[in-house]
């Protein structure tokens, strides 16, 4: 009886057959596992291990041979050929191969094959092609563990588990004296980036000893010009009092010699330049000096309550119309707003007097909740009628120049409350839960469609600590302010890519109240009046001239509490 006809008669058969042998002692030293594979049923190969001296090309025919041997309906799951046998086991799309001689003993072949079929699961997450690529190495070295040249190791899936997963010292002691090195690296860094600060910070005040002498003895005539224009300027929202536009004028020779135009003053305009590089040359040295001590300095990043105006950008266009709409928000820990006010301002800016005698045609939006209210010089019936800005007099000019005031001449004001949280851009969740000596805070924004945010800082408010807290998780970037005691998430951009987004952290334990309330910053290019400048219109006929519209959100007030 053939070896074939005898494995089709059943169980039993074999066992009696192969434990006869395996008495009498016939072909031990052959019975040897050639390799162990992994292949798909289209007969890719996945993962194969060989186990004795065999050539590629050798052992890539005896694979691809295979699947055009394996036959539908049968029980058995083996197929022999001239010189080897098949013994296999379907892993849902996928077959579990053992390739050994003829002599070999199938009894420990099916016992092998048993072993590993348990061993797969435990190394591959999923049972497919993508999941067993990504754990081939894992696989062979398991197989390594239970099959040493050829034959069965007496191990258990257990034991196969902890062999794999023993630690080595010296690879410790490796990643160990590598990340010295690179902590060190790190140090030497820091220091030369310091020395490299200082030094700059030294040639700096080397270099403008001489201008801050000369602008210390005009000082007193410039800050008295400068308040008598500003006083002048807050009088009646950028029109002035009295006369109505008595600052054209000094604004004028102001910001003209800014631009490289001679002035009919002479001494004006360089004290007005002066004063604006000393500014300047005074907020760059403090942040030099700031850096050079380790601070952390975030750039752009300063919609604070009053920023600086003379943080806008130059004005190049004749004529710039400038949307401003700040945000003060109140919510709630719990949900729901507090408190929801929108103020917005539209102003304008013209840098040559012949552009003054213009009126401007805008575009309200459709949001119901915004009211609006013009400047008292300007034309109310105009604007009610044919939503165009127009002074009363037709004959007088608008202000020119840019002035003490950067922000221009106040054309129209408005504003928006609301109790309804959908209108709100950003919501925060905050989550603090207190497990054993350890208070884990998960914190979530989700921000609205209607609005994509800029320069996002979240500002967490900690308790007193030695040490920064172990942030595990976040979307963005964070700063820990050890000063005041405040964890800051920054976002550069929320879009549609990330509308929602999480961080969590773990502090010692502390009240939940102590991460409030939370304060948050950003600006936007858009408005919730939607504002826009449709024309600008020459009351003296020809050509409309040049102009450009800035469109800001800002925050003035945004906390959860």
């Amino acid at each position: 009886m053939s070896l074939i006809e005898l494995l089709g008669s059943g169980m039993h058969e074999i066992c009696a057959y192969y434990l006869l042998l395996k008495l009498l002692g016939i072909g031990n030293s052959k019975m040897v596992v050639l390799a162990a594979s992994i292949v798909s049923k289209s007969g890719k190969v996945l993962v194969s291990r060989q186990f004795v001296d065999m050539t590629r090309i050798r052992i890539e025919a005896l694979l691809a041979a295979f699947p055009k041997l394996v036959g539908t309906g049968k029980q058995h799951t083996y197929v022999e050929t001239e010189n080897v046998r098949y013994v296999y086991q379907p892993i849902e799309a996928l077959y579990l191969l053992l390739v050994t001689n003829k002599q070999s003993n199938i009894l420990e072949d099916l016992e092998t094959l048993r072993l590993l079929s348990k061993l797969v699961p435990e190394y591959s997450v999923s049972l497919d092609e993508e999941g067993v690529c990504k754990t081939a190495f894992e696989l062979i070295f398991a197989f390594d563990e239970v099959i040493s040249l050829g034959h069965k190791e007496n191990v258990t899936v257990a034991q196969v588990k902890q062999y794999c997963e023993m630690e080595s010292h010296e690879e410790k002691l490796h990643k160990l004296v590598l990340q010295s090195k690179i902590n060190e690296t790190k140090d030497v860094m820091k220091r030369k980036a310091s020395e490299i600060d200082k030094s700059k910070i030294e040639k700096n005040r080397g270099e403008k000893g001489g201008f801050m002498s000369l602008q210390s003895m005009g000082s007193g005539r410039i800050e008295s010009t400068f308040n008598d224009m500003s006083i002048s300027s807050s009088g009646g929202g950028g029109f002035g009092s009295g006369s109505g536009f008595g600052l054209t004028t000094d604004i004028d020779s102001f910001s003209t010699k800014s631009k490289g135009r001679p002035s009919s003053s002479a001494t004006a305009p360089p004290k007005g330049l002066g004063m604006q590089l000393a500014k300047t040359q005074r907020a760059n040295q403090f942040l030099e000096s700031l850096k050079a001590e380790g601070e952390v300095i975030l750039e752009d990043v300063h919609p604070k309550a009053g920023p600086t105006r003379s943080a806008a950008p130059p004005l190049t266009d004749p004529i710039t119309l400038s949307a401003e709409e700040r945000l003060n928000v109140t919510l709630k820990r719990d949900g729901g707003v507090s408190n929801f006010d929108v103020q917005g301002t539209l102003s304008l800016q013209i840098l040559n007097q012949e552009d003054g005698l213009i009126q401007v045609q805008i575009e309200t939006g459709s949001n119901p909740g915004i009211l609006f209210k013009t400047h008292p010089n300007i034309n109310k019936e105009l604007f009610s009628n044919e939503n165009i800005l127009g002074l009363k007099d037709p004959n007088r000019p608008f202000p020119t120049g840019q002035g003490g005031d950067a922000a221009g001449v106040g054309l129209l004001k408005w504003r928006m409350q609301s109790v309804d949280e959908s209108d709100v851009p950003l919501t925060i969740n905050c989550w603090p839960s207190v497990s054993g000596n350890e208070t884990y805070v998960s914190i979530e924004y989700e921000a609205s469609s209607m609005f994509d945010l800029r320069n996002v800082v979240i500002s967490v408010p900690l308790p007193a600590l030695r040490e920064a807290p172990n942030v595990r998780q976040i979307d963005g970037e964070w700063r820990y302010d050890s000063r005041n005691s405040i964890l800051e998430w920054s976002i550069l951009l929320i879009d549609n890519s990330n509308r929602s987004g999480s961080m969590e952290f773990v502090v010692p334990p502390a009240d939940s109240s102590v991460f409030f309330p939370i304060s948050v910053r950003f600006t936007a290019a858009k408005t919730f009046s939607d504002l826009k400048v449709v024309n600008v219109l020459p009351l003296r006929g020809g050509p409309s001239p040049k102009f450009s519209q800035r469109t800001t959100l800002i925050t003035e007030n945004y906390q959860v509490v």
